[in-house]
């Protein structure tokens, strides 16, 4: 199959300007900080638009699938190099005892939120995100994935009773 020089390029670029905040909220969603989530937004879309020519078929499905997963790396090479080399930022107010008692309790909540949404099986996680953290139709996420959707809101009915099994078993900080 021979295509077109510069199809690639043209699709990614019809794709960020129809959404160009969907790379931000998916980074956020994988657990990046507020603060990076449009570095490793940004970063991701240098290396797509870098390497987009390698992309066999620009398909806006395998597109948005090969975009996503070249963020998800972006993600984990920045928590990688986080982990190397910490950084500690100093607060000039000091929080209260109690506040800080809640707002520890909610991010073991959260965190064990992450790491159940983290552990679901990609096809599941995937339907999952698009519908609540990138507010997708059904229909837009079939034509993405090349699925009925129907297909879609089953994947996103096991997701959740995966979740909610995670969370009876658990998640929770009680």
């Amino acid at each position: 199959m021979v295509r077109e020089e510069g199809a690639g390029r043209a699709l990614l670029e019809s794709m960020i300007q129809g959404d160009p905040h969907r790379l931000r909220r998916r980074s956020l969603a994988r657990g990046v900080p507020r603060d990076d989530a449009d570095d490793v937004a940004q970063t991701a879309l240098l290396r797509a638009w870098r390497s987009i020519e390698h992309l066999e078929e620009p398909t806006p499905g395998r597109l948005c699938s090969w975009l996503d997963t070249i963020a998800r790396n972006e993600a984990i090479d920045l928590a990688r190099r986080r982990r190397r080399r910490p950084t500690v930022t100093l607060d000039d107010s000091v929080a209260d005892e109690h506040d800080a008692q809640d707002e520890t309790e909610m991010r073991i909540i959260l965190d064990g939120a992450l790491e159940a949404i983290r552990s679901l099986p990609p096809a599941l996680r995937d339907t999952l995100v698009m519908s609540v953290a990138d507010g997708l139709s059904t229909q837009e996420i079939g034509d993405r994935l090349g699925l009925t959707p129907e297909a879609v809101r089953q994947r996103i009915r096991r997701a959740r009773k995966a979740l909610a099994a995670c969370r009876k078993a658990g998640m929770s900080s009680e």
